[in-house]
């Protein structure tokens, strides 16, 4: 990275560190204000027409360069990159939902957010049958030159990055809760690194973030919103795969869910989901069929 590169990456990195501003607030403040150089330089009565008291006083005691350093230092680093709002090559996809994350850390091949995409997401206590469903659909969902997008957890999110990678043009892409320096879970450390290097890995989570249960949730928009729908292959109720495929209806993003055995807790938030209007899915055409008006090339 060049020096000016390196002071533009520190800016947006101290903004998104304030405690208590979160992405919806950082984007208010940079529709008022116009960039982070500018919100820092704002005067506390302006920050207090669009923030709280509190955070303004934050805002107000300047960029902490020193916690930051951990995420610099990342960056200098081969295939390690920082995206922000102000990136050209930011995906378009989530500047249509209402909270777009204002940095995304990013480790492989940015080229798959350009590519079009589907979220597979499900229970991390999956069934055999469950993890071979998703395995099988990713693969042949990437044969059609979809992206397969989940967060690579344990589970269904697991078996559908390696079905994705199976394919040898697939492309996945993890979106993590935790910062890009950690593997969680540590069980998926040799597929963490098969991801980067035939896809992406991505965390709108500062380097040395570690495993907390409340920024999953929050991830669970970044999943949905980078895709064209969502495809819940088992989920009990409740469950963190419902809340994708609610961020996703929210996004006006398709749902769809495979149906399983009524005695299985694990398809209960399948069933649940078509019954809400989630599309049923048996085969691979009842996505791509859907897909296709958004699809500019289908692979046979």
């Amino acid at each position: 990275m060049t020096t000016q590169d390196t002071n533009e990456a520190a800016i947006w990195i101290c903004l998104q560190q304030i405690p208590g501003l979160n992405s919806q607030g950082i984007c208010k403040l940079l529709s008022q204000f116009g960039s982070p150089e500018s919100i820092f330089a704002a005067p506390h009565q302006a920050l207090k027409q669009v923030v709280s008291d509190a955070i303004s006083n934050l805002i107000k005691k300047g960029p902490d360069l020193e916690a930051i350093e951990p995420s610099l230092q990342w960056l200098q680093k081969d295939g390690n990159h920082l995206i922000t709002l102000a990136d050209a090559h930011y995906p378009q996809a989530l500047l249509e939902i209402p909270d777009p994350p204002p940095v995304l850390y990013a480790k492989g091949d940015l080229s798959c957010l350009t590519m079009p995409a589907i979220a597979m997401v499900g229970s991390r206590n999956a069934s055999a049958q469950g993890e071979k469903n998703a395995e099988e659909f990713a693969y042949a969902l990437s044969r059609q030159g979809l992206c397969i997008i989940s967060g690579m957890a344990l589970g269904i999110d697991g078996a559908a990055h390696r079905g994705a990678l199976k394919h040898e043009n697939g492309k996945t892409i993890a979106v993590v809760g935790t910062g890009l320096d950690i593997v969680y879970p540590s069980k998926h450390r040799e597929l963490a690194h098969k991801i980067v290097a035939q896809g992406l890995v991505i965390s709108e989570y500062s380097i040395g973030t570690p495993s907390r249960p409340e920024n999953f949730p929050r991830r669970n928009r970044i999943i949905s919103g980078l895709s064209l729908g969502c495809l819940v292959v088992e989920a009990n109720t409740p469950s963190g795969s419902l809340i994708t495929a609610k961020c996703a209806t929210e996004q006006g993003r398709e749902v769809f869910a495979i149906p399983g055995s009524i005695h299985s807790p694990t398809s209960r938030g399948c069933h649940a989901l078509i019954k809400q209007g989630a599309k049923l899915v048996d085969c691979i055409r009842d996505i791509t069929d859907e897909l296709a008006p958004h699809l500019t090339h289908l692979v046979s």
